[in-house]
C-alpha cells in the first residue's frame, strides 16, 4: 500500500508553506503612500482589528454618513472578505483582470492591512481624514469618560507615508509640514519618535533633521516639549515612515484610549482644540474681550 500511494507533486509542499506564511489581509501590507490609523495592542492583534472596525466605523458614519456597499459586499465583513480570498484563490487567479477593473468602485473607507510588527495594526483610510477622525473620537472619550475598547491601546492617524530613508524623509516632510508650519501659519510643537523593526534610522538625527525642516518653513515656529501646540508623530516600521501631525496630544494622553478615559484634575483646566490654525486666528480678539468683560465684573463684585 505504501507503494502504491501517489507521490506529491515537487512543487506542493513549498507552494502550501507559502500560503502560510502569507499575511493575513490578502497579502495587503503597509507601504509608502498610504494613510490610515496606526494601532497599537496588548498580544491580541485580532481582536483588535475588531475593536478597530466597530469603533471607526461608528464614528465615521456619524461624521461622514453610513457607507455605501455593492450587493456583494454587503454580505461580507472586512474579516470574512479576507477569508474568501483566501478560500478561493484559484478562481481569483482567472479574474484577476475583472478585479483589478472593479478595484476602485469596491474600496473600502477602512481596511486592515499587515503592519509588519507585532502588536501593531495599521487600517487604511479612503476618503476620509483619519487626524479629525481619531482627534474627534478621542475627544468624544475624553468628556464622556466612557470606556469603549478593550484590547486596543494607542490609535494615531497617519496622514502620509514615505519610505524610511533620511533623503526622502527630508524631501517628503518639506511639503507634508506646510498646512501647520509655514508662514504665515505657526506655532509650538515637539517630535515623537518610535522606530520598529529598524536599526539603520538614527532618533537623534531624525528628530534634528525634522526640527530643523519646520524651522525653515517659519522662523516662528518654536519647542515646546510640556504643553505643544502640535505633536509631530514619526513611527517607522521596517523601511516604511509614518507622519502626522496631531493636536491634544497631551490632554488626549499621547492618544492612549485606556488613559483617556480615566479622570484627572488637570483634564478641567485644559479644552480640547476644535478649530484649526486659520479659525483660530480669527476668533482670538472676541475670545480675548469676553475674558477681559468677565474679569472686570469679578473685580468689581469682589470690590
Amino acid at each position: 500500500e505504501p507503494a502504491a500511494r501517489k507521490r506529491r507533486p515537487k512543487g506542493h509542499f513549498a507552494a502550501a508553506a507559502g500560503r502560510a506564511k502569507r499575511p493575513r489581509g490578502g497579502g495587503r501590507q503597509l507601504e509608502a503612500g498610504m494613510r490610515g490609523i496606526l494601532i497599537t495592542c496588548n498580544m491580541n492583534e485580532r481582536k483588535c482589528v475588531g475593536e478597530a472596525y466597530s469603533l471607526l466605523g461608528e464614528y465615521g458614519d456619524l461624521l461622514y454618513g453610513p457607507e455605501q456597499f455593492s450587493d456583494h459586499e454587503e454580505r461580507l465583513s472586512g474579516s470574512e472578505r479576507e477569508e474568501d480570498e483566501d478560500d478561493v484563490e484559484a478562481a481569483l487567479k482567472k479574474e484577476v483582470g475583472q478585479i483589478r477593473a472593479s478595484t476602485e468602485q469596491k474600496l473600502r473607507r477602512f481596511q486592515s492591512v499587515e503592519s509588519g510588527a507585532n502588536n501593531v495594526v495599521f487600517i487604511r483610510t479612503r476618503g476620509i481624514e483619519p487626524e479629525n477622525l481619531v482627534h474627534h473620537i478621542l475627544k468624544d472619550m475624553h468628556s464622556t469618560k466612557k470606556k469603549k475598547t478593550r484590547v486596543i491601546l494607542r490609535m494615531l492617524p497617519i496622514s502620509g507615508t514615505c519610505k524610511a530613508f533620511m533623503e526622502d524623509m527630508k524631501k517628503y516632510t518639506e511639503t507634508f509640514f506646510e498646512p501647520w508650519f509655514k508662514a504665515p501659519n505657526k506655532g509650538t510643537f515637539q517630535i515623537v519618535y518610535k522606530a520598529r523593526n529598524n536599526s539603520h534610522m538614527s532618533r537623534e538625527e531624525v528628530i534634528k533633521e525634522l526640527a530643523g525642516i519646520v524651522g525653515s518653513l517659519n522662523p516662528e515656529n518654536k519647542v515646546d516639549l510640556n504643553n505643544p501646540q502640535y505633536t509631530i508623530v514619526v513611527e517607522i516600521i521596517k523601511n516604511v515612515c509614518c507622519l502626522s501631525v496631531v493636536r491634544d496630544y497631551v490632554l488626549f494622553r499621547k492618544y492612549n484610549l485606556q488613559e483617556v478615559v480615566k479622570s484627572n484634575k488637570e483634564d478641567t483646566q485644559q479644552n480640547p482644540s476644535s478649530l484649526t490654525e486659520d479659525q483660530n486666528s480669527k476668533v482670538v480678539k472676541p475670545e480675548t474681550e469676553e475674558e477681559e468683560k468677565s474679569s472686570k465684573e469679578v473685580k468689581q463684585e469682589s470690590k
